[in-house]
């Protein structure tokens, strides 16, 4: 009787762990197949939505595109010039404000202050506008400019999107930033360069490619933005005009209006410019990955 419980007691544990192991396969099969039936929902998803932005943004397509202004209501033919052009000056107001901020900004946290409790507050402030809605930023700036200006205007719009591309600049800067090896700075103290050249002959070099990278995807984050220009820049349906303290054209806000138009040939032309849009942003995240590639060859 006794060997019999003494076979019992040690066969336990075996059994148990056998168990164990069982469900644990069990669980992993399941992760994995649930993990695929996501990744699997996920393309099918993105897939139907870039063909059919494909298939109906192609239709659009012509010489006239790029060269008509946007017609008038229930019109034919047209293009969207305008909308084009005003689009790359909004984008060029807010890549350029956004750049010198976002690089002394990054470069201040990670050269200067890693460890003060005022870069914590500027990275806590930074966390906090990367995640921010951008219609709260096109809010901001239309109280701040809009209203006291008793007008929508380029500059306004070209500031909403500053301030949206102004934290990806930051991250991205500060982080390649960090990655410079510190030897390389002390060789340059060593030297006897001060530290505003080392940061400007030694860090920022090293850093370029990341750096570069980040304010291209900035650039590709504010591209297709709408929200915050439908409370700043608006939009008008006239040619570009170079003044930027009225309503100017833009594509994504032409896209909202011309897509939820009554008139085929304005939803026509909104496909197209929402596949002009896809596109150029497709490209300048290409254009990224290219320049990390290429900077980790070297």
């Amino acid at each position: 009787m006794d060997a019999v419980n003494t076979l019992t007691t040690n066969d336990a544990p075996p059994l148990k762990a056998s168990r164990v192991r069982s469900s644990r396969r069990v669980a992993d099969k399941l992760l994995i197949v649930g993990s695929t039936v996501a990744t699997l929902i996920g393309i099918v998803v993105l897939g139907s939505i870039l063909l059919m932005l494909i298939v109906e943004g192609v239709k659009g397509f012509s010489p006239l595109l790029f060269t008509e202004p946007t017609p008038g209501p229930g019109s034919e033919g047209g293009g969207i010039a305008n909308a084009i052009l005003g689009s790359l000056v909004l984008t060029l107001i807010g890549i350029v404000i956004a750049t010198p901020v976002g690089v002394m900004a990054g470069t201040y946290l990670a050269e200067y202050g890693r460890h003060s409790k005022l870069a914590d507050v500027i990275r806590f402030l930074n966390d906090i506008l990367l995640s921010a809605p951008s219609i709260l930023i096109g809010l901001f700036v239309y109280t701040l400019m809009v209203r006291p200006m008793g007008t929508y205007s380029g500059w306004a719009g070209g500031v909403a999107l500053a301030i949206i591309a102004t934290p990806v600049i930051v991250r991205t800067t500060e982080d390649m930033l960090r990655l410079v090896p510190s030897t390389l700075r002390e060789a340059g103290a060593a030297l006897g360069a001060p530290p505003s050249i080392v940061i400007k002959s030694i860090t920022w070099r090293g850093a370029s490619a990341g750096i570069v990278t980040g304010i291209i995807l900035a650039l590709a984050r504010i591209a297709g933005e709408t929200a915050p220009l439908l409370f700043t820049a608006l939009n008008n349906n006239s040619w570009f005009s170079p003044n930027l303290m009225g309503g100017i054209p833009n594509l994504p806000v032409m896209i909202y209006q011309f897509a939820l138009s009554p008139y085929s040939n304005w939803q026509q032309l909104a496909w197209a410019g929402a596949l002009l849009i896809t596109a150029t942003i497709l490209a300048l995240s290409i254009v990224a990955r290219f320049v990390i590639k290429s900077e980790r060859a070297r």
